[in-house]
């Protein structure tokens, strides 16, 4: 089992209106939520843990997460709100962004929230998103990160939202105590020049993160593939040409590949990890940008499945 801890939002997408009303549609979503979806559709069982409201937004989120196979015994349901992140359209096409979550359901865990004590299943923990840097639940999950490094993968996808997030010398803060804790960071090329200000480049964030004990750092570049670094080197792959509709939820699906293919493969641990060797390196990246590319041909975060990620040519290694 894979624990999956952060948050679990909505999506509000309004349309230019007429008059009084603007139509609207709204999308289950959350960096973490996404991930925890995506391991359960790659065949590996994960849990998730959060907050989620009782409102029926909050209703939405969990039984989703109940309907794709996902563990909810680590759910904090909670009477405070959903979190409501708003993408407005005008007229002239060009979207508008709002967030709506200031003490809300997933902002709201605090140490007394965590399990005192984590099955024997789950192999690994992941982190990431905003849950990682606003309180309480940012110091929460840092503390359960800390608990359970070395004895479990700890894996971290800063997925930085500057936006919500707001000051960036508290996010390096914030984010610092998991980067501590880590075993894998997942990042992208762009997550490294917003935290850093374009200062450093992919191969330097990665020395840095490495430096700090991470055993594996996976720096993904879009269209252009994504790079490995690690006790054997750096290793990269090329991405795929699709056809793209967007690139919603593509590194939460690169993510989850990457740890649903240390799974399937019996690397899921610390040890295992940190030998990992060229070619191995190679494979999990290659499974990871497949399952991503599917994501990017299709509308919003809708992950693949672990048959349609073999049926593109990914074989096990």
């Amino acid at each position: 089992m894979i624990l999956v801890c952060g948050e679990a939002l909505v999506d509000l997408f309004a349309g230019a209106g007429e008059g009084s009303e603007m139509p609207a549609r709204i999308v289950a979503g959350g960096s973490p939520f996404n991930v925890a979806i995506g391991l359960a559709r790659l065949g590996i069982e994960a849990s998730f843990l959060g907050g989620v409201s009782r409102d029926g937004f909050g209703t939405l989120l969990a039984d989703l997460l109940a309907r794709e196979g996902v563990d909810s015994r680590h759910l904090v349901r909670t009477e405070r709100l959903t979190t409501i992140s708003v993408v407005a359209t005008g007229k002239d096409g060009h979207p508008s962004y709002s967030f709506h979550g200031e003490g809300a359901a997933d902002r709201s865990l605090t140490p007394a929230d965590l399990p005192q004590a984590l099955p024997d299943a789950v192999q690994a923990l992941t982190f990431g998103s905003y849950t990682m840097a606003v309180e309480p639940v940012g110091s929460a999950f840092a503390a359960l990160a800390e608990r359970e490094r070395g004895r479990r993968v700890i894996s971290v996808d800063p997925n930085l939202r500057p936006t919500v997030i707001g000051d960036m010398s508290g996010w390096h803060r914030a984010a610092e105590r998991f980067y501590r804790t880590a075993t894998v960071i997942k990042a992208s090329d762009e997550d490294i020049r917003i935290a850093w200000d374009g200062q450093l480049g992919m191969a330097e964030a990665a020395a840095y993160w490495l430096g700090l004990g991470a055993r594996l750092v996976v720096v993904t570049q879009g269209g252009q593939g994504a790079t490995a670094y690690s006790a054997a080197g750096q290793v990269s792959v090329p991405g795929h040409e699709v056809a793209v509709q967007d690139t919603v939820g593509a590194g939460d699906t690169f993510h989850a590949a990457l740890l649903a293919r240390l799974s399937q493969t019996g690397r899921l641990s610390p040890e295992a990890i940190a030998v990992l060797d060229r070619e191995a390196l190679a494979g999990l990246l290659a499974y990871a940008a497949a399952a991503a590319a599917i994501t990017v041909t299709r509308r919003g975060a809708d992950l693949p499945t672990a048959a349609e990620v073999e049926a593109i040519g990914i074989r096990s290694r």
